[in-house]
């Protein structure tokens, strides 16, 4: 490939076979491997699996920094009890192990960055806008961080449930803005990578010329080939994600609950966490077990599956930083119904999907009740929403598109192109 750019990728948390955030940057990885000579410097517990997932002649260095990690990792599991909770804390006490990695891949690299033998340096992994990068100011080649991903408030209206979530910590959060490294870290970045509004937000202002919105996650055609939809009158309702009290599964249960019109129809929540004893004995005492399915957790293939079968995907999250199993209910023409807050207001246009407006539990319940009945009462405009939904997933958030944005950013940045590209602008050239 001509001005194939060489990239030293970093990423301590790039793992195919685990969820979220891991198994996403492994994927962007390996879309990236198609336009960029890359050099993936990772940490050493990924190694297993990577070494099944990745071609020969995949050039990765695995840095080992258990020393400090795992006595951070059991001082998290011991002080949070849950590692569905205390995120903020989770990420806080990830520093310095991440600044310990960064600091082993300078040791390593350092002598090649000077020579010249990387055009850019890539940090992708950790998401969190507020662990630093000291490669940023370290790096005597450019630097490029993200797709970076949080700094979403709590609704005012949720901060029981902030509570609930183990969240203390998120009243220290801007204590991150004093960490060493961290304003080094955007004043030094050629590139920064935000995921959305709220996360650009997050980020110093002096360098918004720097900023490019550029939202997480993707998806491979291919995995989502065009099916036929459900015909049948009865209609499913879908729900996939941690059961947390930040995404409000128990929204679903009162919503059928409340409308007779819905009851006559299936609601099916997929997925794991601390709340799912407590929605299933709710579902039995509300007299909802035939109507209301929990299925607990369920492998990647199945929940696929799920999505296909499902008419209607309802996700009531009050504080969802992305929603990456939306791209998933949109690739299989699968409508969503969201909260018009944080990552789903811009993973679900307007035509895309119905966005109820925030507020309280009980407004939010009342909102979605309607929004669910208005589809279920109307299959046509059901895939109308769908087929939108499908055709814009499968433009914005395929892996290849993504991908040639990020060549892109890297010619801009080492100033082989003059105009800042724009992640929903067609100034990109797909091979």
């Amino acid at each position: 490939m001509e001005n194939t750019p060489k990239v030293l990728f970093l990423a301590t948390d790039c793992n195919p076979q685990w969820h979220s955030l891991p198994a996403l940057v492994a994927e962007y990885y390996t879309a990236l491997r198609e336009h960029a000579d890359i050099t993936l410097a990772t940490h050493i517990r990924n190694k297993p699996n990577l070494q099944s997932y990745l071609p020969d002649g995949a050039d990765v260095v695995y840095f080992d920094t258990e020393t400090i990690a795992r006595p951070l990792y059991k001082l998290t599991q011991f002080l949070t009890g849950d590692p569905n909770k205390a995120m903020t804390l989770q990420v806080a006490l990830s520093y310095p192990g991440n600044v310990y990695f960064e600091y082993c891949v300078w040791k390593y690299f350092k002598n090649d960055l000077k020579a010249g033998r990387f055009d850019l340096v890539h940090r992708a992994s950790p998401m969190s806008p507020t662990i630093p990068s000291p490669m940023a100011k370290w790096s005597p080649v450019p630097f490029v961080i993200g797709p970076v991903l949080g700094g979403l408030p709590w609704p005012e209206q949720f901060k029981g449930e902030m509570k609930r979530e183990g969240e203390w910590m998120n009243y220290l959060r801007k204590l991150h803005t004093f960490l060493p490294y961290y304003k080094a870290t955007y004043r030094y970045a050629s590139a920064i990578l935000a995921g959305y509004t709220h996360t650009v937000s997050d980020i110093p202002v002096e360098n918004s010329e720097r900023i490019i919105e550029f939202s997480e996650g993707g998806i491979h055609l291919k995995d989502f080939p065009d099916r036929p939809k459900n015909t049948d009158k009865k209609s499913t309702v879908l729900f996939v994600g941690r059961l947390v009290p930040f995404k409000q599964p128990e929204v679903l249960i009162r919503c059928f609950e409340r409308s007779e019109i819905l009851r006559q129809h299936k609601l099916t929540i997929v997925g794991d966490g601390p709340e799912y004893e407590r929605l299933k004995v709710l579902v039995k005492e509300l007299g909802l077990e035939d109507v209301v399915e929990l299925t607990g957790t369920l492998p990647v293939d199945q929940v696929r599956e799920h999505m296909y079968n499902a008419d209607i995907f309802a996700f009531p999250s009050i504080r969802e930083q992305g929603g990456g199993v939306l791209t998933m209910a949109s690739m299989s023409a699968t409508p969503c119904v969201v909260v018009d807050y944080g990552g789903p207001s811009f993973r679900v246009p307007d035509d895309c999907g119905i966005k109820v407006p925030m507020g309280d539990f009980d407004e939010i319940v009342s909102s979605f009740i309607a929004a669910l009945e208005s589809l279920v009462n109307d299959k046509d405009k059901t895939r109308q929403l769908g087929f939108a939904a499908k055709k814009f997933t499968s433009k914005y958030y395929n892996w290849e598109w993504k991908a040639s944005k990020t060549k892109d950013i890297y010619e801009w940045v080492l100033g082989q192109r003059q105009q800042k590209p724009d992640f929903w602008q067609d100034d990109v050239s797909l091979s």
